[in-house]
């Protein structure tokens, strides 16, 4: 029964409720109890989420302890934490898991620039230390990291790999589960089958950092620019509680802020670079085109005439395509316009209940051009595209947002050019930077013999 229990809670913090009642003995003396929602300085706490923001917490009449309890509504969808509800934890060892000599069984081969980053990760691994690795979009980052997790798995380490997006945890579970056979590895989202499982490697939804602590040996953080990581503290504050005190950090991005760009140049943040696609090939350098006043023609049941040359072109060419808006409201005004030029043109946001199959149909080349939202600025990889964005210069369409939906552009190693336009009414200081920053980026990537020409 012990073994059942400390599989359950190792390295995590439960409410009873998430825990079988047959599982729990009265008499286990290696099960912690701590308070959900704490007092410090008068403020409230919660001890899962770190929400210190007293507008999210609430009070209601408590059945349990038959007075006025208060809870935490920033992580109420995981189940509600409270002042008489305890987090349960594991006080003893974690299980023992017997690991294979080579827990890595990958036969590919890496680029030079993969290469140069897969080392200086294995040697942040086994040095404990932090890194970046700021890798262009259609780098290969996933590739980048088998190296080092194969090192950490063969020490008796914990890893896990967190992303801000469910999606991108059902696609990297398939591809660590190929290359590391033998190796426990479980997939962590909202309603997963895995979340109760002891595993070496975690690939998990940053959300679900929340329920672990003092839990890894290597802490990977995927897009750690993206929303909503990027401007929630306490997701943040769920990444450092789940990694053990002495743990290696390692984040991924294409894109990362300004303040980290700044820390990397300045030499205050230890860093790599791959400045170069593994297919060698630049990356495609936006066009600047002026559109005039492109609301007001949408609004009158028009499409500005550049963009709908942009747009027959492609149709005629049979090329398929991304169009970028920037807000739900004007791109199902768009949409029809769009329309009358094809009808199997769609569109697509994340509200849209058929988000999945649109993209599938877009993969499977039924949908010659795609309208959508920054939804689709990351995480989605078609191999023959070219892409337009309409009203670059809105504010939704920071440098980071631009870069990513630049990086759609000629991944395929069979496709690796392609056109992306930016349609704008007047350029922005986000559309200079994202442009300086892809031109940065191949004039490194010459530089370092990483790409041709």
């Amino acid at each position: 029964m012990s073994s059942a229990i400390q599989s359950y809670l190792a390295g995590r913090k439960l409410l009873q409720t998430e825990i079988p009642p047959e599982l729990l003995s009265t008499d286990n003396i290696q099960i912690s109890y701590q308070d959900g929602i704490i007092k410090e300085k008068n403020q409230w706490k919660c001890a899962r989420c770190g929400n210190t923001n007293q507008h999210l917490f609430a009070t209601y009449p408590c059945s349990r302890c038959m007075q006025e309890c208060t809870y935490c509504r920033n992580c109420i969808m995981m189940g509600r934490v409270s002042t008489c509800t305890p987090l349960l934890g594991w006080e003893g060892p974690d299980p023992e898991i017997s690991q294979p000599e080579r827990p890595l069984q990958w036969d590919g081969h890496l680029s030079d620039g993969q290469q140069h980053a897969s080392k200086a990760v294995v040697k942040a691994i086994q040095n404990k230390s932090d890194i970046l690795v700021w890798a262009v979009c259609g780098a290969g980052k996933t590739e980048v990291l088998f190296a080092g997790i194969n090192e950490a798995l063969k020490a008796g380490s914990s890893v896990c790999i967190a992303t801000p997006r469910t999606d991108v945890v059902l696609e990297l579970a398939p591809r660590f589960r190929k290359v590391f056979p033998d190796t426990t590895v479980a997939a962590l989202y909202g309603g997963s089958e895995d979340r109760h499982q002891y595993a070496e490697l975690v690939i998990s939804t940053t959300h679900q950092l929340f329920r672990f602590e003092n839990a890894f040996d290597v802490m990977i953080v995927d897009e750690v620019d993206a929303f909503p990581y990027t401007f929630d503290k306490t997701l943040q504050w769920a990444v450092e509680k789940a990694a053990r005190t002495l743990s290696a950090q390692i984040h991924l991005t294409a894109t990362p802020s300004t303040a980290w760009q700044q820390e990397c140049i300045t030499g205050k943040r230890a860093h790599v670079t791959i400045p170069a696609r593994f297919h060698r090939h630049a990356l495609p350098v936006p066009e600047f085109k002026w559109c005039g006043n492109w609301r007001k023609p949408i609004e009158k049941g028009k499409l500005p005439r550049i963009v709908e040359r942009w747009v027959s072109d492609r149709l005629h060419a049979n090329k398929q395509a991304l169009v970028f808006l920037p807000n739900i409201k004007l791109m199902e005004k768009a949409a029809p316009l769009f329309q009358k030029l094809h009808p199997k043109i769609e569109s697509v946001h994340a509200e849209d209940p058929n988000r999945k199959e649109k993209v599938e149909r877009m993969r499977a080349q039924e949908t010659p051009i795609l309208l959508t939202t920054t939804i689709l600025e990351r995480g989605v990889t078609f191999p023959n595209i070219d892409v337009a964005v309409v009203g670059a210069e809105d504010r939704i369409f920071t440098e980071a947002a631009l870069v990513q939906i630049s990086g759609r552009v000629g991944r395929s190693a069979d496709y690796p050019t392609g056109v992306i336009t930016f349609f704008h009414y007047g350029q922005s200081k986000e559309m200079q930077k994202a442009f300086h920053h892809i031109i940065r980026m191949n004039r490194e990537a010459k530089k370092r013999g990483l790409i041709g020409g």
